[in-house]
């Protein structure tokens, strides 16, 4: 293995063309230190969304960076859009951004010190994820879970790769369709093909997005991905990705209970249908109260987690049994490689 000769770099941004883009695109030209030798923003709307006009005002943020931007197009997934920001890139390494954070006033800077300081068997370098919370009261269930990604390793929110090594590992998995394990995969793979990943200093602020009540209820097809990461990397993933294992078994435990209660009921035995009815209430309750007791427990707080506690577990039995019946057949990643 030998190291990239210089610290030039490109930043690779796939966005939605949310609101947080211009913020993001800002912040990253007010960044002092060397600029990036080219922006690649890959507009991942579909194609019927995909109006080129939403894209005039995060681009006019740019100043004299947007003479080095390139906006091309995607409209496949996140892992997509960043293969399609890979391709297009000539510089050593690839700086990767999600669209809703903004980096650090020196940020420029420090990335070029992280990757001067990288060892030449050094394949990647996180970022430090800081994430604004609430000081006048506890967070919220949808905020802790954000502030979770502080902790989180090699995520892409602020992720710099060298770019041959993007490549020889060809990149992102492009079976995983959200912004979700992906970045998981890619690295999982990278530290199998012998190259390290360090942390560096440079730090890049994640603001809480603004999100519905039904938000933790659409997270659970993440539990599909999941099982796609089972079948690529085995069963014993979460330790390899030093991701926290979740509640997917309590989850299916509690649809049982709550599923066999039903049949009881129908099959007219009522007292069986009580207990099973009994454990599927008891395990909700822990569920709900697991989340309820360290937020602001407000009225509408507690609400919203009293019902997306009764939906969440038949909804994240069911995505997790969809991707291990989609991905029945996938090998090892390894073997695919082959």
């Amino acid at each position: 293995m030998t190291g990239a000769p210089t610290t030039g770099y490109a930043v690779v941004i796939p966005t939605l063309v949310r609101g947080t883009l211009a913020d993001c695109l800002a912040a990253l030209a007010a960044a002092t230190g060397p600029r990036p030798d080219e922006i690649v923003l890959v507009d991942d709307r579909p194609a019927p969304d995909a109006d080129p006009a939403a894209l005039e005002h995060p681009l006019s943020v740019l100043g004299d960076l947007r003479r080095r931007t390139v906006v091309l197009r995607s409209g496949a997934g996140p892992a997509a859009a960043r293969n399609t920001g890979i391709r297009a890139v000539t510089s050593p390494w690839t700086a990767f951004l999600d669209d809703d954070v903004q980096v650090g006033p020196h940020w420029c800077d420090q990335l070029v010190q992280d990757l001067a300081e990288a060892a030449p068997d050094t394949g990647a370098v996180q970022g430090v994820i800081a994430v604004p919370l609430p000081g006048e009261r506890r967070p919220t269930d949808w905020e802790r879970g954000t502030a979770a990604l502080a902790r989180a390793h090699w995520i892409t929110a602020d992720m710099a790769y060298r770019t041959d090594v993007l490549k020889r590992v060809h990149g992102f998995d492009e079976r995983f369709p959200r912004a979700f394990r992906e970045d998981a995969d890619l690295a999982l793979r990278v530290l199998d093909a012998g190259w390290r990943i360090q942390r560096g200093r440079r730090t890049t602020r994640h603001p809480v997005r603004p999100a519905s009540r039904w938000a933790s209820l659409r997270q659970q097809r993440g539990n599909a991905d999941d099982a796609l990461m089972r079948r690529l990397h085995g069963p014993d993933w979460w330790s390899k990705a030093m991701a926290p294992r979740g509640r997917i078994r309590r989850h299916v435990a509690i649809t049982a209970a709550g599923a066999l209660a039903l049949a009881l009921a129908a099959a007219r035995r009522p007292r069986a249908a009580a207990l099973a009815g009994l454990g599927w209430a008891a395990g909700t309750a822990e569920f709900a109260w697991a989340r309820i007791a360290p937020g602001p427990r407000t009225r509408d707080e507690v609400t919203t987690m009293l019902v997306t506690s009764a939906l969440i577990p038949p909804a994240a039995t069911w995505h997790r049994l969809r991707g291990l019946w989609r991905h029945r057949g996938a090998p090892a990643w390894r073997e695919a490689a082959a």
